[in-house]
């Protein structure tokens, strides 16, 4: 592996970027035309225990059709479920353009030996997964060991073959935005299709300023050699307010070309529920119960 650069953080002009893309103003004629692409944008997520066919069967139906009183709407870009409910995901979602994401490498903690790992990931898209959302080894990487971290990215992306390779790097454990755009840098140069903020497990996850480090340096990637990588950021954003902000720091980082489900996705089923009552309240004036938005 290479030894990967990038210049120092400044923590304060980050902070003063947030805060910028948050004050944006969005004109009322693209409010709406914004919220129907951030649904096409959601990864429908469950990763619970208690996760049951049932459950994944509902969560495909409403990937599928978000709200069917308003037929029009996009499906959302992917369900994400564990490897074992792989078959009956791929069986709901089965002529739909909904793709289907998986978690694995041990996930969320990525410690269990790597051949282990590896044959989870192979055998996951065996089953018929689209995608695979890996976790690296944050111990590893915090302990300076960024040649294995790397080496076991680019082995989960060969085990992975055509499969989509989303690589959740876990940012609330890595302590610095230094971490973060170096820990960027490595999953990008090992062969990251995304990356992904966080498993959703770890508090603080998804912030804009962890975003906005790893949104630049995909950009730094995209100007050095004009590979376009995607971005996932995933935990804690629950509103279509939210979701609005992180469109904007997407569009100034990165331009119109990562304005699409193929390069920016939100790791948030949680949000689906707000984007759904703020559309529906764009189309007929009036904010409707929240409880014809439940995700089960």
């Amino acid at each position: 592996m290479e030894s990967i650069h990038h210049r120092r953080i400044d923590n304060a002009t980050v902070a003063r970027r947030v805060g910028r893309a948050r004050s944006r103003s969005i004109k009322a004629d693209s409010k709406q035309a914004l919220l129907r692409l951030a649904l096409s944008m959601v990864d429908l997520t469950t990763l619970e225990g208690a996760d049951s066919p049932g459950r994944v069967q509902a969560l495909c139906r409403k990937a599928i059709r978000p709200f069917p009183e308003m037929p029009d709407l996009p499906s959302t870009a992917a369900v994400c479920v564990y490897p074992t409910m792989v078959p009956v995901a791929r069986r709901a979602l089965e002529g739909s353009s909904v793709r289907l994401a998986a978690v694995a490498t041990a996930f969320p903690s990525g410690q269990s030996p790597l051949p282990i790992r590896l044959e989870e990931v192979r055998r996951t898209v065996e089953l018929g997964a689209d995608e695979i959302d890996m976790v690296i080894a944050r111990g590893a990487f915090l302990a300076g060991e960024h040649d294995r971290v790397f080496d076991e990215i680019a082995s989960v992306k060969e085990a992975a073959g055509s499969a989509t390779l989303k690589v959740i790097l876990e940012t609330g454990e890595l302590g610095t935005l230094d971490n973060v755009a170096t820990a960027s840098h490595l999953a990008i140069a090992a062969g990251a299709d995304f990356i992904k903020t966080s498993t959703g497990k770890v508090s603080p996850a998804a912030t804009m300023d962890v975003g906005l480090v790893m949104l630049t340096a995909i950009r730094e990637h995209y100007l050095a050699t004009g590979e376009a990588v995607g971005m996932k950021p995933a935990g804690g954003i629950r509103t279509a307010k939210q979701a609005l902000h992180w469109l904007v720091l997407v569009a100034e980082t990165l331009g119109k070309g990562w304005m699409t489900p193929e390069r920016f996705r939100f790791g948030a089923s949680s949000l689906v529920g707000d984007l759904l009552h703020q559309l529906a309240r764009l189309s007929d004036g009036h904010y409707p119960s929240p409880q014809r938005f439940s995700v089960d």
